[in-house]
């Protein structure tokens, strides 16, 4: 019965137009779904791909508000290259003012390549070491020559 709930949850939130417009929201939205459906995974995937010990996970979990929460945790942590606590600090003062504030607060610019990957929701719970998130292609596509053709 709970993975027809969920199943039905999931269908609801892809054809929703919240999900055409993407953002963190829909992101954080979905990965509490998953989670609830499968909370084990959910903890074993956040630590192998942060390379944080499971009991972090758990407790991290324990502390956020939601699953999706103990997931920016360690999202936020690695984009400011803070420890995760630094970042459950920053929420527990701040959560009502949403993730931009709190990534702010821990010295992620605004216009930056994670700040736009936060705010788009471009997030990935892969489960492998240093997976796909924020950041991950920011050094792609900077060529030197920027088009010109290098022919002699």
């Amino acid at each position: 019965m709970k993975k027809i709930i969920t199943a039905a949850v999931m269908f609801l939130l892809v054809n929703s137009p919240a999900f055409a417009a993407g953002g963190i929201d829909v992101f954080l939205s979905n990965l509490n779904i998953q989670a609830q459906a499968d909370m084990a995974g959910f903890s074993a995937r956040v630590s192998a791909q942060f390379g944080v010990p499971l009991l972090n996970v758990q407790a991290a979990i324990r502390v956020a508000d939601n699953p999706a929460d103990a997931f920016m945790f360690f999202q936020l942590g690695e984009m400011s290259q803070k420890p995760y606590e630094e970042v459950v600090q920053v929420y527990q003062t701040q959560k009502g003012q949403g993730w931009g504030v709190i990534a702010k607060n821990l010295g992620i610019k605004p216009g930056s390549p994670e700040f736009h990957a936060l705010k788009n929701g471009d997030l990935a719970l892969s489960g492998v070491p240093g997976g796909k998130g924020a950041g991950s292609g920011k050094d792609k596509g900077k060529g030197k020559g920027k088009g010109k053709k290098h022919n002699k």
